[in-house]
């Protein structure tokens, strides 16, 4: 998953070494819990090397999980999984959001009708513990064993809309279709997978089925990221510790970075 990701390519990790790239496999699971593992365990050995570790990415989840710790939650049960997924398939993503709504209305809200993955851990949450994900959400994990400092780009709305659009297109024309083409040839991946819900690759899934045509997926794949883009913003807003940056004026950027980490 090279494209659909803008993950960095050869002569960059050449030239910078990166971390945590290429761990799993696009048929398995990955979750907040083993990103948090992972990145302290990655982060403590460039200590150990006396370097010092940059963090860099727009996952706020993944981000929050490691500065503010995992809630309590269940370990994923495969079998309740599958049996959500074969209701949705009967019923439809829309009314497991419904029934989501009453058994807990403060999830329903944050999450969208259409987010099959977070509905269905709300479910699973739900079906395994009794009590909904709302109610368990909110304990703090462990301690980091460092200390973080944080920075983050807010962009101008409309600068960002159309440095998206640049973006997929440059995308398509690196080839996106056909790395999809041969994800589904080389792994055993469904709509349902993960890896192709994530934005992108699951508008090209639909476009390979023959649902939607190929400007239709190009729409909804930029419409999606915007939405997915205002999503990790409001994220980043509810940090407040974090220095806030134009990208429109790096060298100024730059330079607040560099005083405020002193």
């Amino acid at each position: 998953m090279d494209i659909g990701t803008a993950k960095p390519g050869a002569a960059e990790r050449e030239r910078v070494p990166h971390h945590l790239i290429d761990l799993v496999d696009p048929d398995e699971r990955y979750s907040a819990g083993q990103f948090r593992a992972d990145a302290i365990r990655a982060i403590t050995q460039i200590l150990e090397r006396g370097r010092v570790p940059l963090l860099v990415g727009g996952t706020m989840l993944y981000y929050r999980s490691l500065v503010q710790g995992l809630d309590d939650l269940p370990q994923a049960d495969q079998e309740i999984r599958r049996s959500i997924d074969n209701e949705a398939a009967r019923r439809g993503w829309p009314a497991l959001h419904a029934e989501l709504a009453r058994i807990d209305p403060a999830a329903a809200l944050r999450i969208m009708a259409n987010d099959a993955q977070r509905i269905q851990r709300a479910l699973e949450v739900f079906r395994i513990t009794g009590k909904p994900l709302s109610a368990l959400q909110g304990s703090p994990g462990n301690a980091l064993p460092f200390a973080l400092k944080g920075a983050c780009l807010i962009p101008e709305r409309s600068r960002l809309h159309l440095t998206i659009e640049q973006r997929f297109d440059a995308m398509l024309r690196q080839g996106l279709i056909d790395e999809v083409r041969r994800l589904r040839a080389r792994y055993r991946l469904s709509a349902a997978t993960p890896s192709m819900r994530a934005v992108g690759y699951r508008q090209v899934w639909s476009f390979l089925e023959g649902d939607i045509s190929e400007a239709a997926m190009r729409e909804r794949a930029i419409a999606a990221t915007r939405q997915l883009a205002k999503r990790q913003m409001t994220w980043l807003r509810s940090f407040q510790q974090l220095v806030r940056l134009d990208p429109a004026r790096p060298g100024q950027a730059a330079q607040s970075l560099f005083h405020s980490f002193l």
